[in-house]
């Protein structure tokens, strides 16, 4: 129990900070991605809302990382005449007693407010899909004219979506078009709908719900809603989906004007549907894709209507690293501030955590250079031994382990670092266990 508890509030601590810091990063790149057009918007968008519920879970050293690639870089160009041996002492870590002065009943209550919000949202969810799942059984299945059918018969082949998986009903539940279901898709219209809406108009409406169909918005809209149960407590996460809703949209209005006369009559045949409609209440709470979902309906048309001008190539390309640039520094910020905290267990008057420890503050007093093995030399091997440290409180190692390099090297390494010697790291006046890692780099003469 202790560790779960301890779980929930690392993952809960470290979203309050990080969703922030992927939407600010999503935000940039969705503006430098604009001129390329909706699709690449909805992407970043819809990265963005992964990220935001699974980066609070990662947990990588990312200093280790580029303590083994700085020993890499020098065993590959090092050129020590007969070979030679290099040390590299990484950032330390001590347990010690946390700033974070929460005592336990108040992480446990932080806790259960944060499993309770999440049970809140999974019910929410569960809710809207009984009642998506209601207004699907009890819609009255309605025939088309000839005409109609053969309209959606036109949009159903040009979207490339198998024969007789779309089925088309009416629901008075409903303000608008909308499609529900995973593997068998059913158009809802709302009463009378067939009856007063125009020729263009209707094609305008099945090419956009099909281009739903083509995408598979309604499975997706599950699972973005799924992944993001965790982080749906944070008001920016609820902007993330609206942002993600948002660019669905524009990529199904592109979609579908291509299959009609174009954005302008498309711009115009949203317009009088919107006008058609406007008298009808929506629908709260449907886990439902249609032509109305989004609540942007301005820039909908804005983006219709505008001249769009073609992006050439090495601007593409340019804006596409930039905007890869943004998510790898994103993503490596939020794992090098990663916070790990431990909740007190019942003997324990006030919570661990692991505090950094610069590596200019591990002194060390005796130091014995590692020997490069003589078979090893004969046989050309080279590479970085990583050790793995835990400094005692007398500044002797205690425990040493090997967590990389190769076999032939690995003792040597060990029988020097176990000579050594490091001045009492002392934290409050009273010294403590530090963990550190050691790279050893061992380089032959090119």
């Amino acid at each position: 129990m202790i560790v779960l508890e301890s779980w929930l509030f690392t993952y809960l601590l470290n979203s309050l900070w990080q969703v922030p810091l992927v939407f600010i990063a999503a935000w940039l790149a969705a503006r430098l991605a604009r001129p390329i057009g909706p699709q690449m918007e909805h992407r970043i968008w819809a990265s963005a809302l992964i990220l935001q519920a699974i980066l609070p879970l990662c947990r990588f050293n990312i200093v280790g990382l580029l303590q083994q690639a700085w020993g890499l870089a020098l065993s590959i160009f090092g050129s020590a005449t007969g070979g030679e041996t290099r040390v590299i002492v990484g950032v330390g870590s001590a347990s010690s007693a946390a700033k974070l002065q929460l005592p336990p009943w108040a992480v446990t209550a932080v806790v259960l407010a944060y499993a309770g919000s999440i049970l809140y949202f999974v019910a929410r969810m569960a809710w809207t899909l009984w009642r998506t799942e209601e207004m699907r059984r009890h819609a009255i299945s309605v025939t088309l004219t000839a005409a109609q059918a053969q309209k959606l018969e036109r949009c159903r082949k040009l979207f490339d979506i198998s024969d007789g998986t779309v089925q088309v009903a009416t629901s008075s539940l409903l303000s608008g078009p909308v499609t529900v279901g995973v593997r068998r898709w059913i158009l809802l219209l709302p009463p009378a709908f067939l009856q007063s809406v125009e020729a263009d108009d209707l094609d305008s409406v099945f090419a956009h719900e099909c281009a739903h169909l083509r995408r598979r918005d309604f499975a997706k809209n599950l699972l973005y809603g799924l992944v993001a149960l965790p982080v749906a407590y944070h008001p920016l996460l609820w902007l993330t989906r609206s942002r993600v809703a948002e660019t669905r949209e524009m990529v199904c209005d592109a979609m579908a004007a291509e299959t009609v006369a174009g954005r302008g009559s498309y711009a115009s045949s949203l317009l009088r549907l919107a006008s058609m409609l406007s008298n009808r209440m929506a629908a709260e709470n449907l886990h439902a894709i249609g032509i109305f979902d989004a609540n942007v309906f301005e820039r909908r048309i804005m983006n219709l209507t505008r001249k769009h001008f073609e992006i050439r190539r090495p601007q593409r390309l340019a804006i596409a690293i930039v905007c890869g640039a943004l998510a790898v520094a994103t993503c490596t910020s939020a794992m090098a501030f990663r916070m790990d905290v431990d909740t007190p267990g019942p003997a324990q008057k006030s919570p661990p955590k692991q505090l950094h420890v610069n590596a200019d503050n591990l002194k060390i007093v005796q130091k014995t250079q590692p020997v490069y093995p003589v078979e090893a030399k004969k046989q050309k091997i080279q590479g970085s031994v990583v050790l793995s440290v835990v400094i005692g409180k007398d500044g002797a190692p205690i425990d040493l382990k090997v967590k990389d390099g190769p076999d032939a090297l690995r003792q040597s390494a060990l029988d020097a670092v176990r000579q050594w010697r490091w001045q009492s790291y002392l934290l409050n006046g009273d010294p403590v266990e530090v963990l550190t890692t050691i790279t050893i780099v061992y380089s032959l003469a090119g």
